[in-house]
C-alpha cells in the first residue's frame, strides 16, 4: 500500500492547484445553431437538471424563451431545479416558473412510460455527468433511451465535458449486480461524455431486447479527454468541489459501508470518517442541512479520520485513477469488522460485483486488488474506442 499519510504530510506544503477550465470549450447547449432547426415545429420534453444551462440561463427557460413548445419536463434524481438530495422521492408537477409539467423519473417511475411519450417527437437530454458507473444520470439515459425506442421518439443529447473523463479504471460490472446505480458491463470510471455514452448503450445492443434508438448527439466544442474540466455549476448536491468530484469515484464505496464520507459537512466526499476508527488526524460531526443531507451517516457524533481536500489537489496535477486504498485503509484500522460493511449488497451493487468486499476482508493488498482487473479493463477499452467523439487521453 502506499503511504497516504506520507502523501498528506507532503500535501499541506503545496498551496492549492489552480482548478482548470477552458473558455474555448462549447457545450451542446450553447451550440443552438445544429439543433433548433431540428426541434422546429415539434413537441419536446427536456431532461435537465441545475448543470443544463445555456450560458448562465437555465436551458428550459432559454428554449422556453424562443418559443420552442416544450411539452414536458422529465426529473431526474435530485429533481429538475436541484433541490433534493441524493435518494430523496421526487415529485412530479408543474414548473412554478414556466407553467411546464415536470414528470420524475426518479423513484418508482425511473422510465418514462408510453402514456408519457404518446405527445413527444424529440426528448433532449442535457445533464452533467461526472464519469462514474454509479451516478445515476447515465441510469436515467438508458431508461429515456430504451422508452423512447419503444414509442418512435427521437432523442438528443447535448454533450458535456467528463470532469474524469481523462482516465477509465476500476473493476467492470458483474451484471448478477445490475441496479440503478450499475446498469451496465462497465469499470467505476468509464471515461466517456454522456454523449459517448450513450452511443455505447446504442452500438452494444444494451436497451430492452437489443432495440436501438433513434439518438444524436450534439457535440462539445473545443474539447478532448486529455482536459482537466472544472464544473461551472455542481452536478449534484454533495459535489461541491473539484476535489470532491475527483474523489467521488473512490469515496462512493463507503456509503455500502458503517464509514462516513462527510455528508452534513463543509467537505463531502473529500473526507472519510467513523467515531471508531483509528487513523487519521481530522475530526468532524456531521449534521443535518436541509436539502443536502438531512439525515447523514452518523450524524451527530465526533468522527475521525483523513482529509483528502489537499491530496486531490496534488492528484489532480499530475492524474487521478479509482483508488481502494482508502477502503483498505478504513478497513484495518476499523476496530469491529464484522460491522464494516453495514449494507453488503449496496456495497456490492456500487462496486460491481462482491470480489472487491472479498479481496478486503481476505487481506489483499492493494497491488493484487487493482491488477486483478486490468484483463477485463483492457477489453472496456477496446469497446469504448468505437465511440469516442472527441481526441482520446491516450
Amino acid at each position: 500500500m502506499k503511504k497516504l499519510t506520507v502523501v498528506l504530510f507532503f500535501c499541506l506544503l503545496l498551496s492549492p492547484t489552480h482548478h482548470i477550465s477552458y473558455a474555448q470549450i462549447r457545450c451542446g447547449a450553447e451550440r443552438t445553431e445544429l439543433y433548433l432547426p431540428l426541434l422546429k415545429n415539434q413537441r419536446v420534453a427536456i431532461c435537465t437538471n441545475p448543470t443544463g444551462t445555456i450560458g448562465k440561463t437555465h436551458i428550459v427557460d432559454s428554449l422556453n424563451a424562443l418559443q420552442l413548445n416544450i411539452v414536458k419536463i422529465f426529473a431526474p434524481e435530485h429533481g429538475f431545479r436541484g433541490d433534493a438530495e441524493a435518494g430523496a422521492v421526487i415529485q412530479s408537477g408543474i414548473d412554478t416558473k414556466t407553467g411546464i409539467p415536470v414528470v420524475s423519473l426518479y423513484g418508482k417511475n425511473k422510465k418514462p412510460s408510453p402514456k408519457q411519450l404518446e405527445d413527444v417527437d424529440y426528448i433532449l437530454f442535457d445533464i452533467q455527468d461526472v464519469g462514474c458507473r454509479f451516478y445515476t444520470y447515465i441510469s436515467t439515459l438508458h431508461y429515456i433511451m430504451e422508452a423512447a425506442a419503444e414509442q418512435g421518439v427521437k432523442v438528443l443529447i447535448l454533450d458535456r465535458p467528463n470532469p474524469n473523463g481523462y482516465f477509465v479504471d476500476g473493476p467492470i460490472l458483474n451484471m448478477e449486480y445490475q441496479s440503478f446505480v450499475g446498469m451496465h458491463p462497465i469499470p467505476v470510471v468509464h471515461g466517456m461524455t454522456i454523449g459517448e455514452y450513450g452511443m455505447m448503450i446504442n452500438g452494444e445492443k444494451w436497451l430492452a431486447n437489443g432495440i436501438e434508438c433513434d439518438l444524436q448527439v450534439i457535440p462539445v466544442e473545443g474539447y478532448d479527454h486529455t482536459m482537466r474540466y472544472s464544473l461551472p455549476i455542481p452536478p449534484s448536491p454533495n459535489l461541491q468541489t473539484d476535489e470532491a468530484i475527483y474523489l467521488y469515484p473512490s469515496l462512493c464505496l463507503f456509503e455500502g459501508t458503517d464509514i462516513s464520507v462527510g455528508r452534513g459537512t463543509p467537505y463531502p466526499f473529500q473526507q472519510f470518517g467513523h467515531p471508531d476508527l483509528k487513523v487519521g488526524e481530522d475530526y468532524f460531526t456531521p449534521v443535518s442541512i436541509p436539502k443536502v443531507s438531512e439525515n447523514p451517516p452518523q450524524k451527530g457524533k465526533k468522527c475521525r479520520g483523513i482529509n483528502l481536500t489537499q491530496y486531490a489537489q496534488k492528484e489532480l496535477l499530475k492524474g487521478n485513477s479509482f483508488n481502494v486504498e482508502y477502503l483498505l485503509l478504513a478497513y484495518q484500522n476499523f476496530p469491529n469488522k464484522e460491522q464494516f460493511f453495514t449494507n453488503k449488497n449496496f456495497f456490492d451493487k456500487l462496486a460491481g460485483s462482491a470480489t472487491l468486499r472479498w479481496q478486503i476482508i481476505n487481506g489483499r493488498t492493494q497491488e493484487e486488488i487493482e491488477q486483478s482487473w486490468q484483463k477485463d479493463l483492457e477489453a472496456f477499452k477496446q469497446i469504448r474506442s468505437k465511440y469516442l467523439l472527441y481526441p482520446d487521453f491516450e
